[in-house]
């Protein structure tokens, strides 16, 4: 018998969204049972073990249409045939006269084939995002007269317009049953839009600390010594990689600093050439895509972690980044912003350090750290202890795992 819950993601597997991974994990230790539909095939070489640890069936939608064409017309054809298929097509109308673009046309046929491919015994639908997958999810629920729902995070609450967010948070006829979102700060936006508030559910994504070592006790740094900074996160516009490298430009010559950079991106080309320009490409490390065992090990031999988050031209933005939540779990310092819902999690001085983006203010809260190691120390001691206490990833399943259970419990 097939399982009641379908999942609509992306991309299946990504080193970039673990915390997919270890939300649908989570789920299944929780009961539930699902089977994944992924919008699109893998491209990361190396996979995080919690891929290898989900037991649910993976099934691939046509990325492209004229990938595979006969699978898409077919689907098609049939999918006119079900009763929701009319209300469904309006709606596409209406929201392809607002965003004439392949990707409109993309996913309603990709919704087509799911509305076709889904067992008989699917009972909702479940997305990843808010933009492209809850989108797919929305039409083809539709189309089988199924109720669906969608757990938002940051790009796809920030780049989205609104109208288009207004429909897929209207009444449960046209929009979701539910959603859930990983920040107060994209709550506080979405309840905004949404015909019914409390149809948004604020859930953090929180930390598994049992797939964390403990952390290390290692050597205080001490004043003078070699700093050895770390970041984790993909060459994107939002992370503020190049303000970074332009503030260790900055960095006094008496401080012998090494920095070492974690994932992958669009933009690494255009990083490195501009670590050249800025005369500190020699001090930098590129280690590219790296499994969870590589990025335990680099922090355990960093003395802070950077995370320079910005908000991008076109609005897109972190959420409450898990990357920082996983350095604090082995009580490495952490230097970021106060871009969205970071300041959920670090309070400035108490948990680490909140910077302005330029790179003379990143500078100076790096001198900082590097000339008070006892500050830097309490500071991530602080980070560690608040992330037990408050950001544990139970609380959050449970409350998700209840609104998923009442979701497949719907006619």
């Amino acid at each position: 018998m097939s399982p009641p819950l379908a999942v609509v993601v992306k991309g299946w597997p990504r080193l970039s969204e673990t915390f997919i991974a270890q939300e649908l994990v989570a789920l299944e230790e929780a009961g539930h049972q699902f089977e994944i539909w992924s919008l699109r095939f893998p491209t990361d070489v190396k996979r995080h073990p919690l891929h290898d640890k989900l037991q649910a069936k993976v099934r691939y939608l046509p990325e492209y249409l004229h990938q595979e064409p006969m699978r898409v017309l077919r689907a098609f054809l049939r999918a006119r045939r079900l009763p929701g298929f009319s209300k469904a097509w309006a709606i596409w109308k209406a929201d392809y006269a607002r965003d004439r673009t392949r990707n409109r046309v993309r996913r309603f046929g990709q919704a087509c084939v799911m509305a076709m491919e889904l067992p008989l015994e699917t009972r909702g639908l479940y997305a990843h995002f808010l933009h492209t997958p809850s989108s797919v999810a929305r039409y083809a629920a539709i189309m089988r007269g199924l109720p669906w729902a969608f757990s938002a995070h940051a790009k796809d609450i920030w780049t989205s317009p609104d109208w288009e967010l207004r429909e897929k948070l209207a009444d449960p006829a046209r929009g979701a049953s539910f959603g859930a979102t990983c920040t107060a700060f994209g709550a506080e936006h979405l309840r905004g839009l949404s015909s019914d508030p409390a149809r948004i559910d604020l859930i953090y994504h929180g930390l598994d600390l049992t797939r964390f070592p403990a952390a290390p006790d290692k050597p205080l740094r001490k004043t003078g010594d070699p700093m050895h900074l770390l970041s984790v996160g993909r060459l994107v516009e939002k992370k503020g990689f190049d303000r970074l490298i332009d503030a260790l430009a900055l960095l006094p010559e008496g401080l012998d600093w090494r920095w070492t950079h974690i994932g992958g991106g669009e933009l690494k080309t255009k990083m490195a050439d501009h670590a050249e320009r800025a005369g500190v490409a020699g001090r930098i490390d590129w280690l590219g895509a790296c499994d969870q065992p590589q990025v335990i090990k680099a922090m355990h031999a960093a003395d802070l972690f950077v995370l320079p988050s910005r908000i991008a031209a076109d609005g897109d933005r972190d959420g409450l980044p898990n990357v920082l939540m996983e350095a604090a779990s082995q009580r490495l310092p952490i230097l970021s912003t106060p871009v969205s819902a970071i300041p959920e999690f670090i309070d400035n001085g108490i948990h680490g350090l909140l910077s302005d983006d330029h790179p003379k203010a990143l500078a100076d809260a790096i001198r900082s750290v590097a000339d008070d190691p006892d500050k830097a120390a309490n500071m991530a001691d602080a980070a560690l202890a608040r992330l037990k206490s408050d950001f544990g990833m139970d609380p959050g399943i449970s409350r998700l795992s209840e609104r998923l259970t009442q979701l497949c419990g719907e006619p």
